[in-house]
């Protein structure tokens, strides 16, 4: 299939070519749920922590006797019913990143992108490299794809990623960091024409075996 690139004033300069099973893909949503679910948590610090017994400060002796007072027993003041005291079963350090398949990961990358391609949200522009910095001229050229966009292009094109860092609703990434999260918390989509071979090339998914028997048959 192919994709009209355009330029910065969004007027079609051409156009290129690309796999339908990247663009063209089946939306899977479930893969969304499973994807995002896993890059939040591979973003938690998971620092959190609590004092068990061994961990409160303050004496370990017995605060009254056994017996005689009254009063329920008691081992020790740094026990989890006292104020200052222990917590009980609380949360402590821990890791929770995990990882899925590659496969499965590639096949959401997919899903997103001909979601976005299949609502008229994703767009592969040429030419956006400023020579420097401008927040301004960039907002303006956002401006007329959509006030909330992700744009991925080259990691070397630092103008461009420094003249969208400051804008609240547009985020800039390099192409090696694409992922669902970011395609989906905006809503359009600007791909820089020269990464997308690359992408198209990375995402591209090779025929199943039914596939390959039934060509070569």
């Amino acid at each position: 299939m192919k994709l009209d690139v355009l330029d910065t004033a969004k007027k079609k300069v051409g156009d290129v070519d690309v796999d339908d099973s990247v663009f063209a893909a089946p939306v899977k949503e479930h893969l969304f749920w499973e994807v995002v679910n896993m890059q939040a948590a591979n973003k938690r610090r998971g620092t959190q922590s609590t004092k068990t017994i061994t961990m409160v400060s303050g004496t370990g002796k017995k605060p009254y006797r056994q017996k005689g007072t009254g009063r329920a027993r008691q081992g020790s003041l740094r026990s989890i019913q006292f104020v200052g005291g222990a917590v009980s079963h609380g949360p402590h350090p821990r890791d929770y990143s995990y990882e899925m398949p590659k496969k499965m990961v590639k096949g959401a990358l997919r899903s997103a992108l001909s979601l976005r391609r299949s609502e008229s949200k994703l767009f592969v522009v040429k030419g956006w490299q400023p020579k420097a910095p401008k927040t301004k001229d960039a907002k303006k050229i956002l401006d007329q794809f959509g006030e909330s966009t992700l744009v991925i292009d080259s990691r070397d094109n630092e103008s461009l990623m420094r003249s969208i860092r400051n804008l609240p609703r547009a985020k800039f990434l390099p192409v090696e960091g694409i992922n669902v999260r970011d395609i989906l918390a905006y809503d359009n989509l600007i791909i820089g024409e020269g990464v997308i071979s690359g992408l198209v090339a990375r995402l591209k998914s090779k025929p199943s075996r039914k596939e390959r028997e039934a060509k070569n048959a």
